[in-house]
């Protein structure tokens, strides 16, 4: 691709572009050994702190390679008017010249690196056999999640939950469409809790505010993966979990920009140095997964533009062979 022409990739080109499989290895790969990336502290500004709306611009380059940068939107209330709560692009550069090379539906981009890095970090620290994996929330990033799993675990079947239960069966109707043995979980909290007695793995992907995920109903061998709260308004999961878990997170800085952290550790219920390792430890080995069958693992993430520069890179290089036309 010559710095001249600049690729357009839209969401359908992202997703062909982006298999589960080479994208969890590369995510392996970047984050056991991360070389001359730079990943800069992600900015967020508030657009209308009234209804919680807000701005993120997150870069990260390699210096002998692409320089990404990702303006990203969340709207949490977006679920109302039938569309995502985020919304992003993905703007691609020549790191050396500073070329503008593509620029890619960061919105796509960015469910699947999110997905995938949920899974990596799921090979690591859930157990080995998964009869029921458990989906809280049924928007894009709990969409991706099943065909990213697939790729680290046997999972028997798929449960949805929603607060909307008409969109948790359309999730439940669209991945078993994909091949994915799936149902939806009865409407209410209380199909909730004993959704989540009986999984084996249960990912939280949405914007709550107040816990979803109580410690209480978390069942010994249980692997609870927090997506969904990336501001310290934002809470998945209540103290009793993340206070009785072994708890890894994707970056450091998670344990301040989570409320599901960032909370107990405000209220002297966690510490800083309770959080046993971040992604990268677990990558490369530095720091030990899964240890025992009965216990509880936490794998809270926040996400990382080093996942959207590598999920970027997996795109552009199969795009590289493909029809596609520079726009």
């Amino acid at each position: 691709m010559s710095s001249g022409d600049v690729r357009l990739l839209d969401a359908g080109q992202v997703r062909d572009h982006l298999d589960p499989t080479e994208l969890v290895a590369a995510l392996r790969t970047a984050f056991s050994d991360p070389g001359t990336t730079v990943v800069p502290d992600r900015v967020t500004m508030p657009l209308d702190e009234s209804v919680g709306t807000s701005l993120l611009l997150k870069p990260a380059w390699r210096r002998d390679g692409l320089l990404g940068v990702k303006v990203t939107t969340h709207h949490p209330d977006n679920g109302r008017r039938g569309l995502p709560a985020i919304h992003a692009l993905y703007a691609v550069h020549d790191a050396a010249t500073g070329a503008p090379l593509a620029v890619l539906d960061g919105t796509e981009l960015t469910r699947w690196r999110t997905a995938a890095a949920s899974a990596l970090a799921a090979d690591l620290l859930a157990p080995r056999r998964v009869r029921e994996h458990l989906l809280v929330g049924s928007g894009n990033v709990s969409a991706a999640l099943p065909a990213c799993y697939a790729t680290v675990r046997d999972v028997a079947l798929t449960r949805v939950w929603a607060r909307r239960h008409e969109q948790a069966e359309s999730l439940a109707r669209q991945l078993r469409e994909e091949g994915v043995a799936a149902e939806a979980v009865a409407p209410g909290v209380e199909a909730l809790r004993e959704a989540v007695r009986r999984a084996d793995v249960v990912s939280c992907a949405t914007s709550a505010t107040s816990p979803l995920v109580l410690g209480e109903d978390v069942g010994p061998g249980t692997h609870v993966d927090l997506i969904g709260s990336f501001t310290p308004g934002m809470v998945e999961a209540d103290e009793a979990l993340v206070t009785r878990a072994r708890v890894f997170v994707d970056i450091e800085a998670a344990v301040h920009e989570s409320g599901d952290l960032a909370g107990p550790v405000a209220r002297g219920a966690l510490r800083a140095s309770d959080i046993l390792g971040t992604l990268a430890d677990l990558a490369s080995g530095r720091r030990p997964g899964r240890e025992h069958d009965d216990e509880v693992t936490v794998f809270k993430s926040v996400g990382t533009s080093l996942e959207d520069l590598v999920a970027a890179e997996v795109v552009l290089r199969r795009a590289g062979g493909g029809d596609d036309e520079p726009a």
